[in-house]
């Protein structure tokens, strides 16, 4: 390009525009803008989200973590107390330490058994069987009714005095007891009525069965592999990471279970408080007791103990969870 090319250029490029089009590259700018961005349009569809997040999530969050600083019984303006709340908590409440002690023992011995008994039923449907998804849709029913209202009712019968169970029992000659009424078994009904839900975990544990590679089961029986050294080195170590998903899911779930100990115990968490989940007692303080305040603390202890168990187990899964790479 000459000297008198480019002087021309640089003219051009430099020349004053007229208002006219000073609008039209504005115009045009805002346009490709939209393009890039999407506008509005996106925020539009996705206000009712946001809605939901601010309005039913994020605000009572922080309304509850206020609340747990007062003396609040729904029927009088909150009244500030500072951290009263959780010093009687841990200092002065052994009913918090019962509901504590039954929530743990519930949460340790349900998770893993619930987690033991999805993956070998996934096993099992894991074949090409006539009807397999009639088998299927069978076991997974409970996780559908396990929740309701009437299941926990029908497992109070079946546990009582005059049950089914003690009816079992007695064909074997084993004189049965009232299961539910004992404060040395009545926790373990709850837990057998949460492994009775596997359903949910069997479903993803399926899912997790299917994408395992064939070739590497072929290449292990060709060595001469049988089934045992095969699920302890191959299946379960490339199941980890839904090994992992569904453990983490379990736990909260497990710390979160209200509806079959608020049944089964008609309310009260008896007897001797050996039902006393802490989801239980926690709606016993906020809405039987009229304490607010204090509910609304042990909602926030619940939520840091459930954040602390799952900071623990990304942590752990580092050492025994296996990804592809």
């Amino acid at each position: 390009m000459t000297t008198t090319e480019t002087d021309e250029v640089v003219k051009e490029s430099t020349a004053p525009r007229t208002p006219s089009d000073q609008r039209e590259r504005e115009r045009l700018r805002r346009r490709a803008a939209r393009r890039r961005g999407g506008g509005w349009w996106p925020y539009l569809f996705l206000a009712p989200w946001f809605v939901g997040l601010f309005g039913l999530t994020i605000y009572p969050m922080l309304d509850s973590l206020y609340l747990s600083f007062t003396d609040f019984d729904l029927l009088s303006p909150a009244k500030w107390v500072g951290a009263d709340n959780y010093r009687r908590m841990f200092t002065d409440d052994p009913n918090f330490w019962d509901s504590v002690h039954a929530t743990l023992v519930y949460v340790v011995v349900s998770v893993p058994l619930k987690l033991a008994l999805a993956l070998a039923v996934a096993m099992l449907l894991n074949r090409p069987l006539r009807g397999i998804g009639i088998y299927r849709a069978a076991f997974y029913l409970p996780s559908l009714l396990g929740g309701a209202v009437a299941i926990a009712i029908m497992w109070r019968q079946i546990f009582g005095g005059d049950g089914l169970f003690n009816d079992f029992l007695g064909w074997f000659g084993i004189k049965g007891q009232d299961w539910i009424s004992s404060p040395d078994t009545s926790i373990y009904t709850l837990v057998l009525l949460a492994v009775w839900q596997f359903g949910t975990p069997m479903v993803i544990f399926l899912a997790g069965l299917k994408q395992l590679p064939k070739d590497v089961y072929e290449a292990a029986a060709i060595d001469g592999a049988g089934a045992m050294t095969r699920f302890s080195r191959i299946t379960l170590p490339l199941l980890t990471p839904i090994v992992f998903f569904n453990v983490v899911l379990q736990i909260i779930d497990a710390f979160k279970s209200f509806t079959p100990a608020y049944v089964i115990s008609n309310g009260t968490g008896g007897p001797l408080n050996s039902t006393m989940l802490y989801s239980l007692y926690l709606y016993k303080k906020g809405f039987t007791d009229l304490q607010m305040g204090y509910a609304s603390a042990l909602a926030w202890v619940l939520f840091l103990v459930i954040a602390g168990f799952t900071a623990v187990n990304f942590i752990a899964g580092r050492y025994w969870v296996h990804y592809d790479d």
